[in-house]
């Protein structure tokens, strides 16, 4: 106990703007995730009657709280949502595949041989005949970096076979970051760019290290039911196929190219890099698509500012998990989500109480509570495309996504090892409450990708995803390295991720002063971070700074 009064001592100077304290209640936390992961609940699936349950509970909560409502606009007035349409992809009936050679032809397996995910370009039925090959490395453009792998391949009717990851993550250095993966080196940046250049269809090759996950998550992730946002035209973020295809097939239709893949990825990790056809190897598909639109919603709130309203702070998490599904060995099959992320979301509400219970900042505070994140990040992606408040004035986003309920650790990390001023501030506020940053020890993950702060970062919005410590104060690294595996084990995205009365929710309560600081500090000045120089979300973030004067 005695560290950690010193670590609350040192937070209460950090937070020293506010006349007194604000004191984050664990008890409070544990009963918001208590409540939110009960079986009552239903795993919080979008579109369900646990959907409906955790947004009343949501508002409920919020109006309590204090704060006003912040979401759509209707007759003059906010209502405490933003109303998210979704579509609903699902292939129906058998996937037809069909990869053939100068020396014949073989059907492909759905699921072992490919991973094929419904169409989202709006295509209800995928049909084509021998559409050719076409390689064209990683797949990056990136005129900052002086990188263009399609050197004017048109790709119009054709399939473009792309690396996962960036150029330099197998040498470890370069200019894509090194190890660190950048948004180029993520499949959903994959995806869209060939939709952008207009191809009949991506196909990625999966390989374990550059993807970080073996191809049983690839499977399951891709050859399920697809969500994506309402788009007016589909077309121009999806290619009608997109898939995954196993390494070694792909270097089986390199060889009967004529080529030898690991020699063309090489190739690829270089500028002087030609897309190349593979010659005489073509793919046939076929598979029908149901398309249907469905309803969520997204839950929002907020604290007016007293002298720039219109310049907004804003804090996220995601509200939704996995539902109902399998049953694991016990029979189990509520997705409880009660780590991922209940406790993201009771941290959304603790904060709004605290921000209520203080003086009115100058700048307004926003909360918003994301849905389907677990569908691809869809709620945050719909808001920052359908912001309810301009992102050119929105100041910064910090999210909270699965923190941990235990006791308080001696450090904190965030997903990702983006470089911005945002990040500097958290950093100096920890510092001064003697908490270290760790930096996010497998940046080649891609998790920075992975976390609803990323559809506003990829728009210039200074967004960064905070994450728990494990270092613990009780235990140190190893007790919290083990913590994490088990987790990761034994509960993450199964039904065993269940409320467990032992949590103390102490070590939540002390990093939520820590966000506190930080955003509150920004809500109380005129500052405007930024992206570091060699960002690649800077650009997006300078083009609005006309909006910010």
């Amino acid at each position: 106990m005695k560290n950690l009064t010193l670590v609350l001592l040192g937070l209460a100077g950090a937070c020293a703007h506010a006349a007194d304290t604000p004191v984050f209640d664990p008890q409070r936390l544990a009963r918001d995730v208590k409540v939110l992961s009960s079986d009552a609940f239903e795993g919080r699936a979008p579109n369900s009657a646990g959907e409906t349950r955790t947004v009343d509970y949501l508002v409920e909560q919020f109006k309590a709280a204090g704060v006003q409502p912040g979401g759509d606009l209707v007759d003059g007035k906010r209502r405490w949502t933003q109303d998210v349409p979704l579509g609903r992809f699902e292939i129906k009936g058998p996937v037809k595949l069909t990869l053939s050679d100068g020396k014949g032809s073989r059907q492909l397996v759905q699921g072992e041989d490919m991973a094929v995910r419904a169409s989202m370009s709006g295509a209800k039925q995928v049909d084509f005949k021998n559409a050719p090959l076409v390689f064209v490395g990683y797949g990056v453009t990136a005129p900052e970096r002086k990188w263009d792998d399609f050197k004017q391949m048109d790709l119009k009717g054709k399939l473009a076979v792309v690396l996962i990851n960036d150029p330099d993550f197998e040498s470890g250095a370069g200019d894509f970051g090194g190890k660190a993966m950048t948004f180029y080196g993520r499949w959903t940046y994959k995806f869209e760019e060939m939709a952008r250049r207009g191809a009949l269809g991506t196909i990625i090759v999966h390989e374990t290290a550059p993807a970080s996950y073996g191809w049983p998550t690839v499977k399951n992730s891709n050859t399920n039911v697809m969500y994506d946002i309402v788009r007016q035209e589909p077309g121009k973020a999806h290619a009608p196929m997109e898939a995954w295809i196993q390494r070694d097939l792909a270097a089986g239709m390199f060889k009967a190219a004529g080529l030898d893949f690991e020699a063309a990825k090489k190739q690829a990790q270089t500028r002087a890099f030609q897309p190349v056809e593979l010659k005489g190897v073509t793919l046939s598909a076929s598979y029908a698509v149901d398309v249907q639109v469905i309803k969520s919603q997204n839950v929002v709130a907020i604290r007016e500012g007293s002298k720039y309203p219109k310049q907004v702070v804003m804090y996220s998490g995601h509200w939704d998990h996995l539902g109902v599904g399998q049953p694991d060995a016990s029979g189990d099959k509520i997705y409880n989500g009660a780590v991922d992320n209940a406790t993201g979301i009771a941290a959304l509400l603790e904060m709004a109480r605290v921000y209520a219970s203080q003086p009115a900042p100058q700048r307004s505070v926003v909360f918003l509570a994301v849905t389907a994140e677990e569908k691809g990040l869809l709620g945050s992606e719909y808001y920052a495309a359908n912001p309810l408040y301009p992102l050119a004035s929105t100041v910064g986003l910090i999210n909270m996504d699965a923190l941990s309920p235990r006791g308080p650790a001696r450090n904190f990390t965030i997903s990702g090892s983006a470089r911005l001023d945002l990040l500097d501030r958290l950093v100096a506020k920890a510092k001064a409450a003697n908490i270290a940053y760790s930096p996010d020890p497998k940046p080649e993950a891609g998790y920075f990708f992975r976390s609803d702060h990323f559809p506003f970062a990829k728009r210039g919005v200074p967004a960064i995803s905070f994450g728990s410590g494990n270092d613990w104060i009780d235990g140190g690294i190893k007790a919290g390295k083990a913590s994490e595996a088990a987790y990761t084990d034994k509960a993450y995205h199964q039904p065993a991720d269940e409320f467990d009365p032992a949590w103390t929710f102490t070590g939540m309560a002390r990093d939520l002063g820590l966000l506190y600081a930080v955003g509150a500090e920004l809500a109380n000045s005129t500052a405007w971070p930024n992206w570091s120089r060699d960002s690649e979300f800077r650009a997006a973030r300078d083009k609005s700074a006309a909006e910010r004067k």
